[in-house]
């Protein structure tokens, strides 16, 4: 919103660092756009972690919306079957790429309630107005500053028909008496199915942006400190839940800070169905990537940069990968540790430490500046400087700090010669999982295996794929 950087801190009083982040609308697969921005979310939250701020993340579920009502139409099952095949998809998706878990992952569906809530609020203060059919509507008009975030002028404002990607906006297109007025609840349409609720204002359903406001505003409060999404986000989205959030509480400063990840394009040019290059993680799989070469190569650019996606950039990421491991195991036999060894916060004693990482450390808390901090750890680890076992020791802890601010996990890639793709994915996404202590995630993902006709055998430092 100020356009400058600012220092991440929990607000005055506060002991815990509140997170909201726009999660997935669960009608299909996410694709690998959708997981650079959750990645770089994820290695935000890690980052905050290792310097000792405690987090409270929050990353919410789309599970009504016009997308996945017509999904759920179109495949003849309730709104509820069809939505949690999606979310537990995303789920086994987060866990292959070493994503944390939200702290809290509320769905738009269970907080209702919350909405209509805040609607009334808004109807109440007169920053909205219910329509001849029901529908209800936010006065943008009525609050002076939209526009903050965004930099609109407001007096010329007058449409809200693109978004800050340049796409259509074509969510809400219902009666409304100015055009830069936005949808708060739908009243029930026969497009909707079963799909609607009760309201004071009749039957329907909330509109797409009240969503994260209701949900921030119960689990963070009015008032929190990073919101995140990525930029497409930025307008009419997140400027939308700034007014309407402001104006039912009453309380400026909705977030803090503002983190928006850049666009990502694959082999130069934008993603679209129709170009076919919508990857999601599993056509990257099938093609012989593993889900931490995607990640790497997620990450590896700065966050408000456009990352250009390619296939040699997978090569890359596996190379790079390949040289952490190689460095790391030097650094490892220096050091007389082990692999297993190799987790935070490695040995009691030195887990303060960062060696010749602390470099590293400090790059990556400039800004997030990731791709800096890779330059450091490659130049650290390719030194040939002799070192003392102390020295190594302290260079392990500040590796493996770095490593899981960066959620780069070494040394878990099991050959797969032979082994199906699909089998390679679901042993990396219950490993994930099992590092993640979903344990339940772990457990189903096993019995798939068992299904299929393999076994996953835990090691210390990683695990094998065996066929029965």
């Amino acid at each position: 919103m100020s356009r400058e950087l600012k220092p991440l801190l929990p607000k005055a009083g506060k002991a815990t660092f509140g997170m909201y982040c726009c999660g997935p609308t669960v009608y299909g697969p996410a694709h690998i756009g959708n997981f650079r921005t959750f990645t770089l979310q994820d290695v935000l939250r890690r980052t905050l972690e290792v310097a000792g701020i405690k987090v409270k993340h929050v990353r919410n579920i789309t599970d009504v919306d016009d997308k996945t009502i017509r999904g759920a139409q179109a495949s003849g099952e309730s709104l509820q079957t069809f939505t949690q095949k999606w979310t537990e998809k995303f789920h086994r998706d987060c866990a292959a790429l070493g994503l944390l878990p939200p702290h809290v992952e509320p769905s738009a569906v269970a907080h209702i309630p919350q909405q209509i809530a805040m609607i009334k609020a808004l109807v109440d203060r007169g920053h909205a107005y219910v329509a001849k059919d029901g529908s209800v509507y936010f006065k943008v008009h009525s609050c002076h500053d939209y526009g903050k975030l965004n930099h609109i002028d407001f007096s010329k404002l007058e449409t809200q028909s693109t978004n800050s990607a340049g796409e259509a906006n074509d969510a809400d297109e219902y009666e409304r008496e100015s055009a830069s007025d936005f949808a708060l609840w739908k009243s029930r349409k026969p497009e909707d199915g079963a799909n609607y609720w009760s309201s004071p204002w009749g039957e329907g359903r909330p509109g797409w942006h009240i969503e994260c406001s209701a949900m921030s505003l119960e689990h963070l409060g009015a008032t929190f400190d990073l919101h995140g999404g990525g930029i497409d986000l930025c307008f009419p989205h997140h400027e939308n839940e700034i007014a309407q959030s402001e104006c039912a509480t009453g309380v400026k400063g909705f977030a803090s800070h503002w983190f928006h990840s850049a666009h990502l394009l694959v082999d130069g040019e934008k993603m679209s169905k129709s170009k076919g290059n919508l990857y999601t993680l599993d056509e990257l799989v099938a093609k012989g990537f593993s889900p931490m070469e995607v990640r790497y190569a997620l990450i590896a650019g700065h966050y408000r940069s456009s990352l250009n996606f390619t296939f040699k950039g997978l090569e890359d990421a596996r190379s790079a990968l390949a040289k952490i491991e190689k460095g790391t195991d030097k650094l490892l036999a220096a050091a007389g540790f082990t692999r297993a060894e190799f987790v935070p916060p490695v040995q009691q004693e030195i887990q303060t430490a960062w060696g010749r990482f602390a470099s590293a450390w400090e790059v990556l808390q400039n800004d997030l500046n990731i791709p800096g901090c890779l330059g450091q750890v490659f130049t650290v680890l390719g030194s040939k400087e002799e070192i003392s076992t102390e020295q190594a020791r302290h260079d392990i802890s500040g590796l493996a700090k770095i490593l899981f601010a960066l959620g780069i996990q070494l040394f878990t890639i099991a050959p797969s010669v032979g082994i199906p793709p699909e089998i390679t994915e679901l042993g990396a996404q219950r490993w994930a999982a099992k590092q993640a202590k979903d344990f339940a995630a772990a457990d189903r993902l096993r019995q798939q295996l068992t299904a299929l006709g393999w076994s996953m055998l835990d090691r210390k430092d990683g695990y094998d794929l065996k066929k029965n």
